[in-house]
């Protein structure tokens, strides 16, 4: 088993003996992604510490062995507990994040009671989205952009002519940091897409389906502005067994990025389903 552990930030610093939650970015992003909302959320959950995950190809975290899945990903969170030194019993995980976190409630690992999927379907795609789909486009346009880029501006003037949303494009910035030469992206992009294809090829299902009173709760929060849901996943959710430890809740007013959108209400679903 490889010694690669993924970097994380806790917060608050000075809670060293608080219980552990982690929280995992989407696709492409980072940890810093969620420092605000964490922040916020350890205000009212005053016996939490939150390690906000740089997952593997992304931010801090360079230097995992393939190959990059899904299944990888939840490895490294394991190592990560034995790092901090404390039971992981919760997660918190967006998007991609989102199905890290249901492979690792599938897991059980000691001391995990709960899971929070943000607005990630549990879904596998037997065919991969091609062409038009929103990330496959935002790839294609960061392996157009020649690094490295003597300015941001630069950056976002190659994802401007690819056509990205202008909120992308000051999103992928925040990705950026500085090398000889330049700015170069603090992802892996090549290993960032496999990541990606192994998130649309995964089936997490199971955590969601358990009737098992051992297993892990687990709150799918899907946003209401989402186009991230099949009606076959719709249909598919409104079946959960009875008994199952899947439950879902929806926040109308949100689109993908919850957090960004309706922060207060996230935070008062989550603070109202966190472990007592």
């Amino acid at each position: 088993m490889s010694g690669f552990v993924p970097f994380a930030l806790v917060v608050p610093e000075d809670r060293p003996d608080g219980r552990l939650a982690l929280v995992l970015h989407g696709i492409l992003g980072s940890h810093k992604n969620w420092r605000t909302f964490a922040r916020g959320l350890a205000d009212q959950l005053p016996g939490w510490r939150f390690a906000l995950v740089d997952l593997r190809n992304h931010g801090a975290s360079h230097g995992a062995p393939g190959p990059h899945t899904v299944a990888a990903c939840a490895d490294d969170l394991e190592r990560l507990a034995d790092q901090l030194g404390a039971p992981v019993q919760a997660v918190i995980g967006h998007s991609f994040g989102g199905k890290v976190a249901l492979e690792f409630a599938g897991r059980r690992p000691p001391g995990l009671r709960t899971a929070f999927i943000l607005d990630a379907s549990p879904e596998r795609h037997e065919v991969l989205p091609e062409g038009d789909h929103e990330v496959q486009a935002v790839l294609a346009a960061l392996r157009a952009v020649p690094m490295p880029l003597a300015r941001r501006n630069d950056v976002l003037a190659h994802l401007a002519a690819a056509g990205l949303p202008v909120a992308i494009q000051r999103w992928m910035t925040t990705n950026l940091r500085p090398e000889d030469g330049g700015y170069v992206w603090t992802f892996d992009l090549d290993g960032a897409t496999e990541m990606l294809h192994d998130y649309f090829g995964s089936d997490q299902w199971g955590p969601l389906r358990s009737t098992d009173p051992s297993a892990p709760a687990v709150h799918l929060v899907r946003a209401g502005r989402s186009d991230r849901w099949s009606p076959q996943v719709l249909d598919a959710l409104d079946a959960l067994p009875p008994g199952a430890r899947g439950a879902v809740h929806v926040l109308p007013d949100a689109g993908h990025w919850v957090h960004v959108d309706d922060p207060v209400g996230l935070t008062d679903l989550i603070v109202a389903a966190f472990p007592t």
